[in-house]
């Protein structure tokens, strides 16, 4: 019987010097992303699309395990706008972790869109509460070019 790894996820700040590491998270778990969803033709990286889709427009943390970060969210707190997790760290925890952090700073209710197709995802969000409100066509943020279907998610936390 193979026993799991115990690890600490510390969820912190973004800091500037975070920045080639959540480039590196991004980039490979998109690749990821796209293969379940539009194709890796449409990837674009972190550098090309951070800026114009307003990843500093809200709150932007990281996880850290062992003092590396492994995982970046960023959000309002009525929208979650990006989730990625190294892969290495995938269905670990991390990401759960930076959902439920973003949560815990939300509003009464909190948004996400994403890709159709990305079940992985779309099993994260169901588990800690999301329920799909509508479904989307049009094309790919940021990457115009790509027809892309996406899904709405949203969490109403329930109050008393």
């Amino acid at each position: 019987m193979e026993l799991g790894v115990l690890f600490v996820i510390k969820i912190r700040p973004y800091r500037s010097t975070d920045w080639p590491r959540l480039c590196e998270i991004h980039d490979s778990s998109r690749l990821d992303e796209l293969d379940l969803t539009v194709g890796a033709d449409a990837f674009l990286t972190l550098e090309q699309t951070a800026e114009n889709e307003g990843i500093f427009d809200g709150q932007l943390m990281v996880a850290e395990v062992d003092n590396i970060v492994q995982g970046f969210i960023a959000y309002s707190d009525k929208e979650i706008t990006w989730l990625y997790v190294a892969p290495a760290f995938y269905r670990r925890g991390v990401g759960r972790a930076l959902v439920r952090q973003a949560i815990s700073d939300s509003a009464s209710t909190m948004d996400v869109e994403m890709l159709e197709g990305n079940a992985p995802a779309l099993e994260l969000y169901r588990s800690e509460g999301f329920e799909v409100v509508k479904r989307i066509e049009g094309t790919l943020e940021g990457n115009e070019g790509f027809a892309a279907a996406g899904l709405v998610l949203r969490r109403n936390i329930k109050s008393g």
